[in-house]
């Protein structure tokens, strides 16, 4: 085995527990994906893994000290050659190659005389030719900085790789190289991500939930089709159960209504005298002690039942997907909305975005991707065909049409204001104040979290309530602008999101590295973007 881990828990500082006595193991070469809400503790489950929190309780045994990517980077003040743990044997090499005979510099370098060339070669492996091993991390960007981290695996060959998130950063070309790595390693890899496709090179998937951990013997795919399974297994056991109940109640009133039949005919014989009546007491007091406890047992049958219809109900409900669908849009179909010609954008002072200039036209219920490698320009496109920015060269002419724009953090939503009070400033219909409050129950926003602030909500949370917020306003758009909108969802709110658009009958401007999201959502057409 690589990893057995055994009665793990672990508590926050406030001793709020976030998962309790889990159990589970990861044999040599395999591998696994993690997933399940946010909020489950899958980050924390991989730092813990990898040492950088210690458990409240349990053990976890590792084979080898993993290596460990996280999601977040954050402020790093190193440069390259720190970053990937390589700058002592660096300047070790460098220090022999100018004539030192230290036997600490021999020490350090340990006869890896190859390790700059390995740097080298796999900086080229993850398409990083122009970094240079003295660069500072954090004058990199997002996703140059994650390939630095997945460059490390190509010069130190780790026996165990635990990967937050990935490919989160990562472009289309890039993602590609990751699968490919994933497919082709021989390591031991965990990983944690909402990226379908990444999850499908996995042979097994585990799902962390508030009832622990459970293992699926498959890959995402799999594991959905499962799931499926259980929703419809839990269906069929909630309709069994339905008609169980409503057995039990008319047996109970059969039986209430036979004991209120002999009830009444012992009140006749009590009309008579002496022994008769002596009986008939007798005989009253016996159907009453009966009565009670049939009463008792069919109570406790039917309560019983009642619980049990209420748990089905509830591990359903948590299995159930969110289903949103806008109105379709009153445009026509084929109808122009938006025409650019020419159109190419400078920066200040500095060369011209694209070496030839984009010429593009949107119809309605067109579903168009722009796609290129990072640094090539979409969000400033989408930004020139909304007008937001104007053109160094070309024109965009625009129609009348609406349109809503969505990109990867969800700004609309991540403003200083109450859940409850961004409903009511979309509230155009002028809807019952109990209105509201019930469309915010539906997209699973209850009472306990109307007066969040928006700006503590997670990625799936600030989607979910803005989709709730446009069906409030009950406005569908002509035109939705997905930038990069599935980066910091989990996977169930990537689902509500996928469906959601998928349902949509609408056009479509749609940047996303995410192939599995692009598939489902049925794009027609693609610009491709290329500096």
């Amino acid at each position: 085995m690589s990893i057995i881990i055994s009665e793990l828990s672990y508590h926050y500082t406030n001793q709020q527990s976030l998962f309790g006595y889990l159990n589970f193991s990861v044999e040599n070469q395999e591998k696994i994906s993690i997933v399940g809400n946010n909020g489950t503790g899958k980050s924390t489950l991989l730092k813990l893994i990898a040492g950088q929190l210690q458990p409240s309780g349990g053990s976890i045994i590792s084979s080898s000290k993993p290596y460990y990517i996280p999601q977040h980077t954050g402020t790093l003040n190193k440069n390259v050659a720190e970053m990937l743990g390589v700058s002592e044997k660096l300047a070790a090499l460098h220090s022999i190659e100018q004539g030192s005979v230290l036997q600490a510099d021999y020490d350090m370098l340990d006869d890896d005389w190859e390790i700059e060339s390995r740097c080298m070669s796999a900086l080229l492996y993850w398409d990083l030719p122009h970094i240079k091993l003295n660069m500072p991390i954090d004058n990199l960007s997002g996703g140059e900085k994650t390939k630095i981290f997945l460059a490390g695996l190509n010069i130190h060959s780790p026996e165990i790789i635990l990967l937050d998130e990935p490919s989160n950063h990562l472009d289309r070309k890039s993602r590609e190289v990751l699968y490919q790595y994933v497919r082709q390693s021989k390591s031991t890899i965990v990983v944690v991500s909402h990226d379908i496709t990444l999850l499908d090179q996995l042979q097994t998937t585990y799902e962390l939930s508030d009832r622990g951990i459970k293992l699926y013997g498959g890959n995402y795919s799999f594991y959905k089709e499962q799931k499926e399974i259980a929703v419809n297994a839990l269906s069929e056991n909630i309709h069994e159960e339905e008609k169980a109940l409503r057995l039990a109640r008319k047996k109970a009133q059969e039986v209430r209504e036979k004991q209120e039949k002999r009830a009444s005919q012992g009140e006749k014989n009590k009309m008579k005298g002496g022994a008769a009546r002596i009986v008939a007491n007798a005989l009253g007091n016996s159907a009453e002690n009966t009565a009670s406890k049939l009463k008792d047992k069919h109570a406790g049958i039917i309560n019983e039942s009642q619980n049990k219809l209420t748990e089905l109900r509830r591990q359903r409900e948590q299995l159930k997907e969110l289903k949103i669908d806008f109105d379709n849009t009153s445009l026509h179909s084929g109808k122009l909305l938006i025409k650019a010609t020419g159109v190419n954008f400078a920066y200040h002072n500095e060369n011209r975005l694209w070496k030839n200039p984009i010429d593009f036209t949107l119809y309605s219920n067109d579903r168009i991707r722009i796609s290129g490698n990072n640094g090539t320009g979409k969000t400033t496109l989408i930004n020139l065909l909304t007008g937001i920015l104007a053109p160094s060269s070309g024109e965009v002419n625009r129609t009348n049409f609406n349109y809503i724009y969505l990109d990867q953090n969800y700004t609309q939503v991540d403003i200083d204001c109450t859940v409850v009070e961004l409903a009511e400033k979309y509230n155009l219909p002028h809807l019952e104040e109990h209105e509201v409050r019930l469309r915010l129950n539906r997209f699973l926003f209850p009472a306990n979290t109307w007066e969040k602030n928006c700006r503590k909500l997670s990625g799936g949370e600030k989607m979910r309530l803005y989709l709730c917020c446009l069906m409030i306003s009950n406005q569908t758009p002509d035109l939705i602008i997905l930038d990069e909108p599935t980066n910091n969802l989990d996977i169930s709110s990537l689902d509500i999101l996928t469906q959601t658009i998928k349902n949509y009958r609408g056009s479509l401007l749609v940047i996303s590295h995410d192939n599995y999201f692009v598939n489902e959502i049925g794009i027609t057409g693609e610009l491709v973007l290329d500096r």
